[in-house]
């Protein structure tokens, strides 16, 4: 790309001169650039993500409702506002066939289609495409330009309506003037406020945006990937998603531009599953985007300049300059490959897959120099130029077009919807349905008049609405009683509720207690949970002795008495530590049925590593990949969107509580187990013992008392990280002085609350 970069020769300003306006010289990074902590310290353990995004970046407020303020916005009335401004056309950006439909499409699919199953991260519900690193890929060119475009009704909506919910429902509309019937459309997305800097999008390192000449120049694909394309153990990395860094999904070019349709449908095979698509939806998403728009590939990439993260400042937030002509329109250079797939590239209809398949394609290149296919059939129907009248263009096809026809799985699909429009039309709709709203969580998250309520949907892991009266205090007071005097230990009571709810991803918001998944297939086999079995095998017959004695419809569900088994195990904990305190618990969480479990797509919940029950899966080594226990810990506590204090008082507290997946003594620095102390802290700070690795690959360790030489102890790398990392010890510091033990106390008890309302949608927004 070009050098689009202010002129490092001028002195009368400070332009990314390599030198600090305030004193000292930045230079000694990588390439140059200024050294940050991880060059200092790479296997420092970044603990500062977990505040990420805090309050203190929002300038709404933690008191502005968005809920209350979409509601009140008159849905019919924006989306026409969308959609008359969708059939324009302005000068600094003009619209293809003036219509800006299928680039909105782009937009919003491209938002979307970083979602990944693995860890929820990514998608369209925080609208990261404004900001680094998701606004500068390679894929995401001239996006910029589509969200600049829309800028004028997000302005006059304000506050009322998130980017995140504009991009979608703008997807939407283009869609339906297109001719397409839409599926539904749910807002509720609540926008980012920085840029996302702890989520993991692969191991490449970017060469230089500024001076590269095509993308695959810039990084390499080969890290991400184990195997090769066609191997039986091809795969890609965990927990990424897209088959190159920088792209949403795959090279339109095939794998390493290559042009290898057959390559390119085991990339897209592997990237789209990783998205939660199976074959069919994949088939119809890509079919269904392919109807509308075209591809630009006018201008060699080296000519475009850089993105715009690192535009230059007048370029106010715009990047991928384009020298050529106005550098749009005719002119413009998105993804290098140049031309529109169907004679009617703003119309529904199903000539992608008719002339796909009615057709022989033969490699070209573009005038950008990127690889495309062409008819050989001199007779194929053209498509009209998107800006130049009465030019008729070639139709054109991409390498992952043509995989379509080569794969026999993705054939047999396409062939069914060549034969049935009104499937495919179906088929498109609800893969776009689940394309923009899977990372939202449930139900009742979703807001507006054409939000989807129906429960065939299997991705929305439904739990059925709860048809009985809830228990009220003096029913928790009996419960909790009846609990405690079942003879389970506290220990296993509160091993059992976190484990139900510790499922739970801040990401998609997927998982936690709510719906009792965790008597449910797959959760109940996991290795970590057999702990929790014997335990609500104990708990079931206590919920239908209960909920028998009732009168007047009153229930209490089995996700509900999971939760207050560990409530009322922690008060007993605590009164026994000399601390009384009352654990809060809020009823109304329902139980679902196997049958509305997803099992594979469940099965990405279950944990390789799981530091707060100090478990590690037997193939650990392997699947890591060289992923310290303690970084996967602190992915965890991420996902559990808990603060540092939280995440040390939560695991101190479980320590003591001895909620080892299996009973083991790591980490259970006390002999009063089960009791509510803060000794885990006080032995963890102290001086008067030696930590000594007791493996080779220093996994687990012993404590030594220094003047007897003693073991006293054993620990894992999830506990002494406590200890270790100066942020985290500093923390646990706090706990473990003489007034710390009621401050620890009451910040476990907040934490673990946090944690067991973190799914509580039904409650909360």
């Amino acid at each position: 790309m070009k050098d689009m970069s202010p002129d490092k020769t001028d002195t009368k300003t400070f332009e990314m001169a390599g030198q600090c306006p305030f004193g000292g010289d930045r230079i000694g990074g990588v390439d140059g650039t200024p050294p940050a902590l991880s060059d200092w310290y790479p296997n420092r353990l970044q603990v500062e993500q977990l505040h990420h995004n805090g309050p203190q970046a929002n300038p709404l407020g933690d008191d502005f409702n968005y809920a209350e303020a979409f509601n009140s916005i008159n849905l019919e009335e924006l989306k026409q506002e969308i959609k008359g401004f969708l059939t324009s056309s302005v000068d600094w950006w003009p619209s293809d066939y003036n219509n800006y439909g299928p680039q909105m499409i782009r937009m919003a699919w491209h938002s979307a289609g970083t979602y990944r199953i693995a860890d929820g991260r990514g998608g369209a519900g925080e609208a990261l495409q404004r900001f680094a690193p998701i606004n500068s890929w390679w894929d995401n060119g001239n996006t910029d330009k589509s969200r600049r475009l829309i800028w004028p009704i997000k302005q006059k909506y304000g506050a009322s309506l998130s980017w995140a919910d504009l991009i979608v429902l703008t997807g939407n509309c283009a869609l339906e003037i297109m001719g397409l019937p839409t599926y539904g459309f749910a807002g509720g997305r609540h926008d980012a406020w920085e840029a996302d800097t702890s989520t993991y999008w692969g191991p490449e390192v970017v060469k230089d945006l500024k001076t590269a000449d095509s993308f695959d120049s810039m990084v390499s694909r080969d890290k991400r990937w184990r195997g090769q394309n066609g191997d039986a153990d091809y795969d890609l990395e965990n927990p990424l998603a897209a088959s190159h860094q920088a792209l949403i999904y795959v090279n339109p070019e095939g794998p390493y531009a290559n042009g290898d349709p057959m390559g390119s449908a085991r990339d897209i095979r592997v990237t789209f599953s990783r998205m939660a698509m199976n074959n069919e939806e994949t088939v119809a998403l890509i079919a269904g985007g392919h109807a509308f728009g075209k591809s630009h590939g006018m201008v060699p990439a080296a000519k475009i300049g850089a993105p715009p993260e690192i535009a230059p400042m007048e370029a106010m937030g715009l990047g991928w300059h384009n020298p050529k002509g106005s550098g749009n329109a005719e002119n413009t250079m998105t993804n290098g490959i140049e031309g529109s797939w169907t004679p009617h590239p703003t119309r529904w209809d199903n000539d992608y897959l008719t002339n796909l398949f009615k057709y022989e394609w033969k490699q070209v290149k573009s005038p950008a120099g990127a690889l495309q296919w062409t008819p050989t059939d001199p007779d194929a129907p053209k498509t009209p130029d998107a800006h130049i009248p009465g030019q008729m263009n070639a139709l054109m096809m991409m390498t992952t077009d043509i995989a379509f026809k080569v794969d026999p799985e993705y054939r047999k699909v396409c062939e069914k919807f060549l034969g049935d429009f009104d499937a495919f039309t179906q088929a498109f709709s609800k893969a776009w349905y689940k394309l923009t709203h899977r990372d939202m969580g449930p139900r009742e998250r979703y807001l507006g008049p054409e939000k989807v309520n129906e429960n065939d949907l299997l991705w929305q892991d439904p739990i059925p609405v709860a048809d009985y009266a809830l228990v009220d205090a003096a029913d928790v007071k009996t419960l909790k009683e009846r609990i405690l005097a079942t003879g389970v230990s506290v220990s296993d009571l509160v091993y059992t509720a976190f484990s139900a709810a510790v499922t739970h991803r801040s990401s998609d918001k997927r998982g936690g207690a709510n719906g009792g998944r965790l008597a449910l297939a797959p959760q109940k086999d996991w290795a970590v949970n057999s702990r929790t079995v014997p335990v609500i095998a104990a708990l079931r017959p206590l919920m239908e002795q209960f909920n028998g004695e009732q009168t007047g419809g009153k229930k209490v569900s089995l996700a509900d008495l999971i939760v207050l088994g560990g409530c009322a195990a922690l008060e007993k904990a605590a009164a026994d530590a000399g601390v009384a305190t009352e654990v809060p618990f809020t009823p109304g969480r329902r139980d679902t049925t196997q049958e509305l479990t997803d099992i594979e797509m469940f099965t990405w919940l279950k944990p390789v590593a799981d530091g707060f029950r100090n478990y590690l899966d037997k193939d650990f080594s392997s699947i890591a990949q060289g992923v310290a226990p303690e970084e996967m810990f602190l992915d965890k506590a991420h996902l559990l969107s808990l603060t540092s204090p939280e995440w040390v008082a939560l695991t101190g507290g479980l320590r003591a509580m001895n909620a080892n997946h299996d009973g083991s003594a790591h980490g259970i620095f006390t002999d009063r187990v089960g009791v509510l102390t803060n000794d885990f802290f006080t032995v963890l700070t102290s001086t008067d013992y030696d930590w000594t690795k007791a493996d080779g690959q220093a996994m687990t360790f012993t404590l030594d008392d220094r003047k007897t030489g003693e073991k006293r102890y054993t620990a894992t790398r999830a506990d002494l990280v406590f200890g270790s990392n100066s942020q985290l010890r500093s923390v646990a510091e706090v706990y473990a002085g003489k007034d710390g033990h009621k401050r620890f106390v009451k910040a476990f008890v907040k934490a673990w609350d946090k944690v067991m309302m973190l799914d509580r949608y039904d409650v909360k927004i």
